[in-house]
């Protein structure tokens, strides 16, 4: 089962989670609409644990472009006084201040990195767990509309975009408004006029620039995330299924179609590039013609007597170092229109509706899950027209092997996910022990009921690594043993390394049947009580399949099973077989007595023989 892992933190009404759509508008997901008024506040509370680092990270910025105007302050004025020719000793404060701030400055600002991107990365990494801990409470029934690349690009780039909420939105802004403040009024004291020049200047270049950059890029940057995940998407189903599209003469087809969506994304960053580069440019022009005010209220001051000829230097340079702190701001608004989707695309995970409602006082999990009874189940999959399940009934004491079979979507894995606690049912009961499996934590039935699925993962690593998953503490006895079971032990001692041999990426160096033996045989040492099988023989050959279902049941024999199969080979093996149409229970019982007599179980049987015949033969 899943690693055990806490709630997500709490949130509001659930939105469901959708796939990602290419050609969708900013504000197409209910999540988005519903979260574009307050999202930015959420991303704000995420700090309030952090809120005194990211206070002193503030002030640590203001200090740095402080220091800044500081020293081109000071440096003008040292340079203008030092034309005069004065004592040495005249100039001291001024060259001590020009030292000064040009320390303070770099110490100051790799201060201010070091506190803020500490602060920030761990709420980042707070956040990221949070997503990874909903996903893992949606999955697998929640997720079924949604697609792994899109996800992950939610889990990983959305989630890092958070950070240029604070450090690139808010930390520039504060630290420009008090560094602002403070120009201004330091030259506002050597000259009002001067002051009152570059007010405006500041105002222009530090809100009407970014108004006007961000009305520019505004729809390429709430388009940005949601192409980046279809590019992730595109990329992800290229890579991991090269081999099939190779064979079916569909890889140049789906080459370009990554290649679409990666020529989309370079016109939106395109667009987002022209918005800045508008914004540097503007706030250039806006620096010029301020300095040049300034410059021109100066010269008149002094031909008035009003100000020193030194001070000129200040007055005129000041304004060139204060639009050090609104230069960013044009950029900082398109983050901030930037972090606003990558935050909707965010919460539309954390808000989205589990299949399973964890109980809030779970109940102790019995020791033993014997008799697991399910009594008038029925079962839908939200969007779903109809039950998946129906007045389901089903009973698995010790020891006893049952088999499920049907056609496709008759709702055998769905009987699995509601055993589980992945999906949630509408009616009738699934109790464990007497016990009722909703009043249960989910990780507490998953330790009692295993699964092992027809698409399990093998991880990248060694044979003995991905079965010691299932139990870190298994002895290397324990291993041969299960490995043994599974038909598994010859081969492994075969391998040039041995269990420590590495199986690839989802077990590409294994063929379909030791993938799932493998897997079989990671779910035999888990030593779960109640076993479930789910489709183990899906996608293999016939032979292949037939002998591996053989396997499987003989080394279950003695354990709780109950077998997913739409093959009815070697189910004389088991204790019962329950058909399953169209979510209904249509016949059970053991398989030479449906076999025997006229009914669905025979009706599958003879068109399972008739697959099999040779073309020519009868």
């Amino acid at each position: 089962g899943p690693a055990t892992a806490g709630q997500a933190p709490a949130v509001s009404a659930p939105v469901p989670l959708a796939d990602a759509d290419p050609s969708a508008g900013p504000a197409d997901s209910t999540g988005a609409a519903r979260a574009r008024g307050g999202v930015l506040t959420r991303v704000r509370a995420m700090s309030a644990v952090r809120r005194g680092r990211l206070g002193l990270g503030l002030l640590l910025s203001s200090l740095a472009l402080g220091s800044a105007v500081g020293l081109m302050a000071t440096s003008g004025y040292l340079i203008s006084r030092a034309s005069e020719q004065p004592p040495v000793l005249y100039l001291m404060v001024a060259v001590t201040a020009t030292r000064a701030f040009g320390i303070g400055r770099a110490v100051f600002r790799y201060a201010e990195r070091l506190v803020s991107h500490d602060a920030v990365l761990r709420m980042l990494a707070d956040t990221r767990v949070a997503v990874y801990r909903r996903l893992e409470r949606v999955a697998p029934a929640g997720l079924h509309r949604s697609r792994r690349g899109d996800l992950l690009s939610r889990l990983v780039a959305d989630v890092d975009a958070l950070q240029d909420y604070w450090l690139r939105w808010l930390l520039p802004v504060g630290a420009a408004v008090l560094v602002s403040a403070a120009s201004v009024g330091f030259t506002a004291w050597l000259l009002p006029e001067a002051g009152a020049v570059l007010a405006a200047g500041l105002l222009a270049a530090g809100a009407g620039v970014p108004l006007v950059t961000g009305a520019v890029a505004r729809r390429a940057e709430r388009r940005l995330a949601p192409a980046r995940g279809v590019l992730a998407t595109r990329v992800t189903d290229l890579l991991t299924g090269t081999a099939e599209l190779t064979v079916a003469g569909a890889l140049p087809e789906r080459t370009a179609g990554a290649r679409r969506a990666d020529g989309v994304l370079t016109r939106i960053a395109a667009r987002a590039a022209a918005a800045t580069a508008l914004g540097d440019g503007l706030t250039a022009l806006v620096s010029g013609l301020t300095v040049a005010g300034a410059s021109l209220v100066g010269v008149q001051a002094v031909a008035d007597g009003r100000l020193a000829g030194v001070a000129l230097a200040v007055v005129v340079l000041t304004p060139l170092a204060a639009f050090e702190a609104v230069l960013g701001l044009p950029l900082a608004v398109q983050y901030r229109q930037r972090v606003r989707r990558s935050a909707e695309r965010v919460y539309e995970v954390l808000d989205a509706s589990a299949e399973v409602r964890e109980p809030e006082t779970p109940r102790q999990a019995p020791a033993s899950p014997f008799p697991v009874v399910l009594r008038g189940l029925a079962a839908r999959h939200s969007g779903q027209a109809r039950d998946a399940l129906a007045g389901v009934d089903l009973t698995l004491t010790r020891g006893r092997r049952v088999a499920v079979v049907g056609p496709s979507g008759s709702g055998k894995t769905t009987l699995a996910q509601v055993l589980l606690r992945f999906l949630e049912p509408d009616a009738g009961s699934c109790t464990l022990a007497g016990v009722d499996a909703r009043a249960l934590a989910g990780d507490d039935v998953r330790r009692l009921v295993g699964l092992c699925a027809q698409d399990a993962h093998l991880f990248d690593s060694s044979v003995r690594e991905n079965l010691l998953l299932a139990r870190k503490d298994a002895t290397e006895g324990e291993v041969r043993d299960v490995l043994a079971r599974a038909r598994l032990l010859e081969w492994a001692d075969s391998l040039p390394d041995g269990l420590d041999t590495l199986v690839g990426e989802h077990g590409a160096r294994l063929s379909g049947g030791q993938r799932q033996r493998l897997a079989l045989a990671r779910a035999l040492l888990a030593d779960f009580p109640v076993l479930v099988l789910d489709e183990p023989a899906e996608h293999l050959d016939l032979p292949t399949a037939d002998a591996l279902t053989a396997d499987l049941l003989a080394a279950t024999e003695g354990r709780t099973t109950l077998l997913i199969t739409h093959r009815l080979a070697g189910l004389r093996a088991v204790d019962e077989v329950v058909v399953l149409d169209r979510g209904r229970v249509v016949q059970r019982g053991p398989y030479a007595e449906l076999a025997a007599v006229p009914g669905p179980l025979r009706d599958m049987a003879e068109r399972e023989a008739a697959a099999e015949t040779p073309a020519g033969v009868g």
